[in-house]
């Protein structure tokens, strides 16, 4: 019996040998079970290009042909993305930049940046450090762009991709925004020991700060505000100019309007004109508060006829001063002092800008024993709020808590307002500035700089000396001389305060901002420090405690006893021709104990040194019976048959001075040097 054919493929009939699938051409996969393997090709078929022939669930290859391979799969397309061409072009960056906010700016990576900074200019620098405009603009160039230096804004003309302005930016950009208020008037309260300053301000604080308070004053944190018509004043409660001054010479010009206090039965007294000399050099307004008028022997008139005097002249004469009776121990002229601070405030037009970041100055600072470091800010610009970071002097911090000048907790302070803050690591000091920024890391970076900076500085910023002065006038950044002049008579005074308004020109002027009699004290020194001025007594010393600040502040202090070697001094500084002064220091002395000679012309001193020590680089002066042989250098110094650099006390030595051999036993030799007088010496 026949079979019946089997059912032959779509490909073509069946290899001899091969057994038929079942199931019309397709069998179960042995793996799977549910599955099936794809039919499989005629014979003679061939597998696909660069493939090995399939195999059978064994792994042996059938008869007659291979079985085909699964569907080739192409390749996945690599997808090209399209270059972006980078920016170039002018390009606006501020002074100082962190490195990521120059990355931005100029659209590169950070990694760009310090690889260029290092290969190409060796500048090592990370990703947080803040580099000035110079090294910025190196970079810049490198890039393509065509920088320039923008001191107040930051105005980029390539398009940035975060779409916002860093931290740097925002800082800078918000001191130039114009939507400014008025803000309440600073006051600071000066004038003579025992004509009233702090009753006065007692008497202000008592009848207008705790009106409607039920509490009052609960914390003092030297300054305070009152209220009087609707409008605000701000008092320093630090009454007298020194801490005035102090403030003002760490460049804390805090201070929108003085009063100064002469008490009506006193009259102006030498304190009085300080304080009216260190207003006038900080160029506020002055209000003269005639106290005391309630006494019996009070006197206006004889006071307005001492301060006309003095070159202040009040309304009433004439002048521009106003001067308001008051008496602080009955309350009495107290609303008529205020009503002319806030009409003197409005003719100043005070105004600040309270949509930025807060700057300040610290007023006082003082290390509490429960609760750490406190500090009393005025805010100046900006608003200051609860969480901001701070730079205060060299020291970075958080704000944690604040309290106004009644000791209610707030959380912003805008301009003009005292706070007392809490979150600074350590206490400040008074006239630090403040300033709050965007980011912690941005606040440590600027400590750290201000910490660099301070620990550099050898002279501070702003002073002036004689032997600098023509210097700093072709540089721009002086065009007065001021001059604090002490004095031993008061006619002298005159004479030399004449001689001074004679001397300058157009281009660089005298000003003498103060005069007195007596010693230059620290109060002088004070305020040449904190005007930039230079402190000249005539017939007169600085005591030490002036002689110190004035060192440490690089202050100038120039002694003359004759008029025109004063006057010739001051117009050879103003002509660039002033010679520099050298002073004498005695470094030690010997004496000849025996003389060799040592060769047809040379003569050795066999000496000891007495004291201090004998250098081989000094000067000698050798004397005789008390009488000067010889003022020169000293050839050579040995111990021994060693040349060395110096022998010290109690050691013996030989001396050769230069082209000198008289030498006998019995003469003291003495060796010093010169040395340039530096400011304030």
């Amino acid at each position: 019996m026949q079979r019946n054919a089997m059912p032959q493929r779509s490909g073509g009939a069946i290899a001899p040998g091969q057994r038929p699938q079942q199931g019309g051409g397709q069998r179960p996969n042995p793996n799977t079970g549910g599955s099936y393997y794809a039919p499989r090709p005629a014979a003679g078929s061939r597998p696909a290009p660069g493939r090995a022939p399939s195999r059978g669930p064994q792994g042996h290859g059938h008869a007659g042909g291979a079985r085909p391979a699964s569907p080739v799969q192409r390749p996945p397309e690599r997808r090209v993305h399209a270059v972006k061409e980078k920016p170039t072009g002018p390009v606006a960056i501020p002074a100082q930049i962190v490195v990521k906010d120059l990355a931005d700016l100029l659209q590169a990576s950070p990694n760009e940046i310090i690889s260029d900074l290092i290969k190409k200019h060796s500048i090592f620098a990370n990703i947080n450090q803040v580099i000035d405009y110079e090294k910025a603009a190196l970079v810049a160039t490198d890039l393509g762009f065509e920088p320039s230096q923008s001191a107040q804004t930051v105005t980029p003309s390539v398009q940035r991709t975060n779409g916002g302005l860093s931290a740097n930016e925002a800082m800078i950009a918000g001191r130039d925004q114009g939507d400014t208020v008025v803000v309440p008037p600073v006051v600071t309260i000066m004038g003579h020991v025992d004509h009233g300053k702090t009753s006065l301000l007692d008497t202000i604080r008592k009848t207008k700060v705790a009106a409607g308070e039920a509490g009052g004053i609960t914390q003092h944190i030297g300054a305070y505000q009152v209220e009087i018509q609707g409008k605000k004043i701000t008092f320093l409660d630090t009454p007298g100019h020194e801490a005035f001054t102090a403030m003002r010479s760490r460049g804390a010009q805090v201070t929108h309007i003085a009063v100064i206090v002469v008490a009506a039965d006193d009259g102006v007294m030498p304190q009085t004109r300080e304080a009216i000399d260190h207003a006038k050099a900080a160029k506020v307004p002055i209000i003269i508060a005639l106290n005391k008028m309630d006494l019996l022997n009070a006197n206006p008139d004889y006071v307005k006829q001492q301060l006309a005097d003095i070159d202040v002249v009040v309304e009433e004469y004439g002048g521009d001063v106003p001067c308001i009776p008051v008496s602080a121990r009955k309350g009495t002229g107290i609303d008529d002092l205020l009503e002319m601070i806030l009409l003197v405030a409005e003719i100043q037009d005070i105004r600040a800008n309270p949509n930025r970041l807060a700057t300040g100055t610290i007023i006082e600072a003082k290390l509490e024993k429960n609760i750490g470091p406190t500090a009393t800010a005025l805010i100046q610009q900006g608003t200051l709020k609860m969480g901001d970071n701070i730079v205060v002097g060299a020291m970075a911090g958080k704000v944690r808590a604040m309290f106004n000048d009644r000791g209610k907790r707030i959380q912003k302070a805008p301009p003009s307002t005292p706070v007392s803050i809490l979150g600074l690591p350590e206490v400040p000091q008074a006239g630090d500035h403040l300033e709050a920024v965007a980011e912690e890391r941005v606040a440590k970076q600027m400590a750290e700089r201000i910490a660099e900076q301070r620990r550099n500085e050898t002279m501070p910023l702003g002073q002036v000396s004689l032997d600098t002065l023509y210097m700093q006038m072709q540089e721009g950044t002086v065009k007065e001389l001021d001059i604090v002049l002490k004095c031993d008579v008061q006619g002298s005074a005159e004479a030399i305060k004449n001689a001074l308004s004679k001397v300058g020109d157009d281009n660089l002027k005298v000003r003498l901002i103060h005069e007195g009699i007596g010693n230059i004290s620290e109060t002088d020194v004070h305020l040449a420090g904190a005007s930039g001025a230079v402190v000249i007594g005539f017939n007169v010393k600085a005591d030490g405690a002036a002689q110190r600040l004035a060192q440490k502040e690089g202050v100038d202090i120039r002694y003359y006893n004759i008029i025109y070697k004063l006057l010739d001094d001051i117009q050879a500084a103003l002509t660039g021709m002033l010679e520099p002064t050298y002073r004498e220091v005695i470094e030690g002395h010997a004496e000849v104990q025996q003389v060799f000679k040592a060769g047809k012309n040379l003569v050795i001193a066999g000496c000891r040194v007495l004291d201090g020590k004998i250098t081989r680089s000094s000067q000698a002066r050798m004397t005789r019976n008390k009488e000067l042989v010889f003022d020169g250098k000293i050839a050579s110094l040995r111990r021994g048959k060693d040349d060395v650099r110096e022998v010290a006390s109690g050691y013996e030595c030989g001396i050769v001075l230069e082209d000198f051999n008289d030498f006998e036993v019995g003469d003291l030799i003495e060796a010093y040097y010169k040395e340039r007088v530096k400011p304030g010496a």
